[in-house]
């Protein structure tokens, strides 16, 4: 798939969660920043990326778990949106009983890999850290494959809907996390899924 769909939207949540639903499988919505959104089926370099990141996070969080690309989060703070992060690392069970999105309370990180679409810039780099952001969700984690580095955003101000602090690193450099993740991460391996 390569095509990014929106349209402005003036609908409930609640009727975009029954879009959201009904949608097959092969199709990921998302309702961010008052926009319903197809998100773009990752390429395989994408899916190595978060592999390598869940690696990471089991081998020094083992606490924790980094849910991939399945767990939908209620992002109500900004416009009532509904965002499927890439990533979400939380507690190791902590959506148990949670239906298909869950609030972001527990949540310490939110992982975004961008993708090679025309939205990645508006999206992953401008109403995704808002919207993580203004629900409190204490690190963003941004790879970008177009800039070849890793942002880390963090201390999240809810109310202006952004993160004080950010720093970015190239492709190769250690990376600090912050807690409460807590981990560095040695980005040399992702140079290999750059194009």
């Amino acid at each position: 798939m390569t095509v990014m769909t929106e349209r402005t939207s003036h609908m409930l949540v609640e009727e975009f969660e029954q879009i959201a639903s009904a949608a097959p499988e092969t199709v990921t919505l998302e309702f961010i920043n008052g926009r319903i959104e197809e998100k773009r089926v990752p390429d395989g370099d994408h899916d190595e990326i978060v592999k390598w990141l869940q690696k990471r996070c089991m081998q020094h969080r083992p606490d924790l778990w980094l849910y991939a690309g399945e767990r939908g989060l209620k992002v109500e703070a900004y416009r009532k949106g509904r965002a499927r992060p890439d990533g979400v690392l939380a507690p190791d069970g902590r959506f148990a009983g949670d239906g298909e999105w869950s609030d972001p309370a527990g949540v310490l990180m939110t992982v975004e890999v961008t993708s090679h679409d025309r939205d990645t810039d508006r999206r992953d780099r401008v109403e995704k850290p808002a919207a993580y952001a203004a629900a409190g969700i204490p690190v963003y984690l941004l790879v970008d494959r177009d800039a070849c580095e890793v942002v880390v955003h963090t201390n999240p101000a809810p109310k202006r809907r952004r993160y004080i602090d950010v720093h970015s690193a190239a492709f190769g450099e250690k990376v600090m996390i912050p807690e409460p993740v807590g981990i560095t991460l040695d980005t040399e391996v992702l140079k290999a899924y750059v194009r």
